[in-house]
């Protein structure tokens, strides 16, 4: 079992990273009383991320949003089973939407994976450029990055006076099976680079840390 990965004060990883699953990073969010989750794996973690969240000392109940930051399943097929344990509602772009809630294999890749893709209610739909939630005392700003999938968000926050980032595929990859756009994909990482965060959070390269070192990794897939 992947151990807990304190980055700040608010914010671990409690799953991810594990062949056995096949999961991106999931990230918990937290201000002690209120929770959220960023991505929620492929399913075959589910219940590695519950104990994971458990041994931070926070009860699962207390995560009230699971921000899906795209329709691909190593971030979503578990959307469905933590939505259920945990009562959390879930939050995507509105582009994205349609993939998860209808179960398609195709856009969201599960068939890459020899899976499906579970039905999935998508509780609260992102339409604008940007939107903020709160958790707690804690604020969250989602902004639409489009390019490796339609409707694909990165979310940022304040933790510990620095900015976090949680940019889960900055990487891409840029696939036509996918509804990647390559011009959308490189505008959006030209944005990225003008948050200026301190630290990222990647769903499939880990936490990087640095003004400089967060630049340098999102520059180099331009």
């Amino acid at each position: 079992m992947p151990r807990v990965e304190k980055i700040t004060s608010n914010i671990y990883i409690a799953g991810g990273d594990n062949s056995a699953t096949e999961d991106a990073a999931v990230y918990l969010i937290t201000d002690g009383t209120d929770s959220a989750l960023i991505d929620s794996g492929t399913g075959r973690g589910t219940d590695m991320i519950i104990q994971n969240i458990k041994n931070t000392g926070i009860d699962p109940a207390s995560i009230k949003l699971i921000f899906l930051t795209h329709c691909h399943y190593d971030h979503t097929g578990g959307a469905s089973a933590l939505r259920e344990i945990t009562s959390a509602k879930t939050v995507m772009h509105k582009l994205d939407a349609s993939y998860v809630r209808d179960g398609d294999a195709e856009t969201t890749a599960a068939s890459w994976y020899g899976s499906i893709m579970p039905e999935t209610p998508v509780d609260i739909m992102i339409k604008s450029d940007s939107e903020i939630f709160r958790i707690g005392e804690l604020e969250i700003t989602a902004w639409h990055t489009p390019g490796h999938s339609p409707g694909s968000i990165v979310l940022t926050m304040m933790s510990d006076g620095m900015k976090i980032l949680f940019g889960q595929d900055v990487h891409g990859p840029i696939h036509p099976a996918l509804k990647s756009d390559k011009e959308k994909y490189k505008h959006s990482l030209e944005f990225m680079m003008t948050l200026n965060a301190d630290i990222l959070c990647e769903g499939h390269y880990g936490v990087i840390r640095g003004k400089d070192h967060v630049r340098d990794f999102i520059k180099s897939f331009l």
